[in-house]
């Protein structure tokens, strides 16, 4: 990626250099920097969705309110496979909910970006007097993960060691160093057999008893994962919401979290969502930046 960087930035020297010597190459040039600019912001975001799930694919479900589905326009506009798992009508129009999987590349890393209550101010197309009204729209993202769990072991992370069998079996048992105690590096979990007759039994026997220990340990990750991303919902109500989207009576879309605003409410709603993503990733890398040293040794001293 930086090699195409520098070769990009060379050929731009090189058309600094012609258009000086022919103003026709001008739209060219410009041309040719707009698109590094977009290329290298858009490196800059990659660089940033570093979680565990934020290559992956997502879904997204949005509660009750209007507005929401602008998340979808945009994953269609990036070229992203979208798929309606379910809509539930509302009494009079609109939705109630729906929820809806996005597949792609770092598809829930972008997306969760969306991922909070969503406030809306516009004069009501359900009244004849059209006063103005203010709803509310829940989008909750998660990232979509298999069902299947599959248990690799590194043997390069394990740690065997042999020993005397204790207990009954006599004389073999004692003399013989048929126990086996395992030690799994990463996660500090060790297991040990001495029961079976021979070390290579006990041996395979405790790596059954590892598989299934980390297997657990797996289930648990996945279930405090489960119980984060819940904790995440908050309450549809007034003072709860990440933005706002107001058509009424002046245009902004405000993002309280950054304070990123655009005056460009219909862009917004028809899915332009790039800058607000980018300001939350840049938000959210910057709270979690190691604070400087030598500003630490100052403030201290």
């Amino acid at each position: 990626m930086v090699e195409r960087f520098e070769r990009a930035a060379g050929d731009i020297d090189v058309m600094f250099e012609l258009a000086e010597e022919d103003p026709s190459m001008l739209p060219e040039l410009q041309e040719a920097l707009e698109r590094l600019e977009r290329e290298l912001a858009e490196a800059e975001v990659r660089m940033m969705l570093s979680g565990e799930h934020d290559a992956g694919n997502a879904i997204v479900t949005i509660k009750p309110g209007a507005g929401g589905t602008d998340a979808q326009d945009w994953a269609e506009k990036r070229g992203y496979k979208t798929e309606i798992l379910d809509v539930q009508p509302g009494q009079e129009a609109g939705i109630k909910s729906a929820i809806f999987r996005v597949e792609g590349e770092y598809a829930y890393g972008y997306l969760k970006a969306e991922a909070g209550v969503h406030r809306l101010v516009r004069l009501s197309p359900f009244n004849i007097a059209q006063s103005r009204e203010t709803s509310f729209a829940s989008v909750f993202v998660s990232p979509e993960i298999e069902d299947d769990i599959q248990i690799e072991i590194n043997e390069a992370d394990l740690r065997i060691e042999t020993f005397r069998a204790s207990g009954a079996g006599g004389q073999h048992v004692n003399k013989t160093e048929s126990a086996v105690r395992i030690t799994h590096i990463p996660t500090g979990i060790v297991v040990s057999c001495q029961n079976q007759r021979s070390q290579h039994q006990n041996r395979e026997m405790a790596m059954r008893v590892l598989r299934s220990r980390l297997y657990e340990l797996e289930l648990q990750r996945r279930a405090a994962e489960k119980q984060k991303l819940e904790a995440m919902k908050r309450d549809i109500s007034f003072g709860s919401q990440i933005r706002s989207y107001v058509l009424h009576p002046y245009k902004l879309v405000k993002d309280l979290r950054t304070k990123y605003e655009t005056s460009d409410v219909e862009g917004v709603l028809d899915g332009n969502l790039d800058e607000f993503i980018r300001e939350y990733l840049l938000s959210q890398r910057d709270a979690t930046a190691p604070v400087d040293r030598e500003v630490t040794e100052v403030k201290a001293s």
